[in-house]
């Protein structure tokens, strides 16, 4: 029991410094880090961008249209989303074939850190470096948080806090699933 409390409240203490790095990259300096263009709601187009990735290259909006887009939001110290990550990692491997594309969004720390996060999991999706356009644009106050996009760009959920693999294969699911036909 103690164990768990303490667990709680590492949790919790995290939680805290992700918002004070949230407020903190929300500054007019750090939006200029990434190219972000609107505000996240869901029902509507998800915010465009165009960001670094951890691997020196740049990962546009524009090149994922038409695929179901998870954002994950998370940071190395954050230890929901390390528990998070091997889950993430075997959802993509799972329905990369049906569409969906993970991309790690790596909360206001460097490249370095991000390529040693990924090694560490074995991540094989993209990971950006945001210094803080695209946590401005979804509002991010806390880590993990996770973006659901559909295949026409509509943000479809946010969910804050930590999934279980359960949980974002249900959110996954609804991305992925064949829609009706439109007329």
């Amino acid at each position: 029991m103690r164990a768990k409390h303490r667990l709680m409240r590492v949790r919790t203490i995290a939680l805290a410094l992700a918002g004070a790095l949230a407020a903190a990259g929300c500054s007019s300096h750090a939006r200029e880090a990434g190219n972000v263009t609107g505000v996240a709601a869901v029902g509507a187009p998800a915010p465009a961008f165009d960001e670094a990735t951890a691997g020196g290259g740049m990962l546009s909006s524009s090149a994922l249209r038409g695929k179901a887009v998870y954002l994950n939001f998370f940071a190395s110290w954050c230890p929901p989303c390390n528990a998070e990550a091997p889950a993430l990692e075997r959802l993509q491997r799972r329905y990369a074939s049906r569409g969906l594309q993970i991309v790690g969004v790596d909360v206001l720390e460097d490249a370095a850190i991000a390529r040693s996060f990924a090694r560490k999991y074995g991540l094989t999706y993209p990971i950006v470096v945001d210094g803080g356009a695209l946590v401005h644009a979804y509002a991010v106050n806390g880590l993990p948080v996770h973006a659901f996009i559909d295949r026409d760009g509509v943000l479809r959920a946010v969910v804050v806090g930590e999934l279980d693999e359960r949980q974002m294969i249900a959110h996954v699911r609804a991305l992925v699933a064949p829609s009706a036909p439109r007329r």
